[in-house]
């Protein structure tokens, strides 16, 4: 089981707060080139951070620049729809796949494995929430059928594993250093 330390914990949150800040569609950062992280960052958040509160402190956060974006920023609002409210469940599932994860962590290859599963199960639940509470319910398409919603969760889908893909795979990395580098240090102590 991961375990990290209080401190550990806070500097995770301002981090995985930072990507969301940094990646969240158009706001004041205007870092268009990145990926969005949001449902990688909910992934980490379940992994990393104990308290709950952490859930709806990061919605907080998506829903404020969000609204920020559509009023302040003149961004259209087109996305900000009664569906809105998908987007709970959605980062809810990323969240809890974080927290079942987390219960099976152990740092070596065996942990691949529960890794990609939890993230493989996840992610296309994720997408069926956000993405076709949108399509159903956002009333923004008259008349959806789960024909053409299929061509478009086809469409848009891979693009979401892609950028949870991305953002996992640096978590990944800088989650090894981060490890290894305490383990030297423990040696050379």
């Amino acid at each position: 089981m991961l375990t990290l330390s209080r401190t550990h914990q806070i500097l995770i949150g301002i981090v995985l707060s930072g990507l969301i800040i940094a990646t969240r569609g158009h706001h004041f950062a205007s870092i268009n080139a990145l990926p969005s992280a949001s449902l990688a960052v909910f992934f980490l958040a379940g992994l990393y951070l104990r308290p709950a509160m952490m859930f709806p402190a990061l919605l907080a956060l998506c829903t404020g620049l969000d609204l920020y974006s559509v009023y302040f920023q003149g961004v259209s609002n087109f996305c900000v729809t009664p569906a809105y409210g998908f987007l709970l469940p959605a980062y809810g599932t990323m969240w809890l796949a974080g927290r079942w994860f987390a219960k099976r962590y152990s740092f070596g290859f065996n942990a691949l494995l529960p890794l990609v599963g939890s993230v493989a199960v996840a992610a296309p639940i994720s997408e069926l929430f956000s993405s076709g509470g949108f399509y159903f319910f956002g009333g923004r398409y008259p008349d959806p059928t789960l024909s053409v919603f299929g061509e478009r969760l086809m469409k848009y889908f891979p693009h979401q594993l892609e950028n949870i893909g991305f953002w996992l795979g640096v978590a990944l990395i800088t989650h090894l250093a981060f490890v290894l580098a305490n383990r030297v240090n423990r040696v050379e102590a």
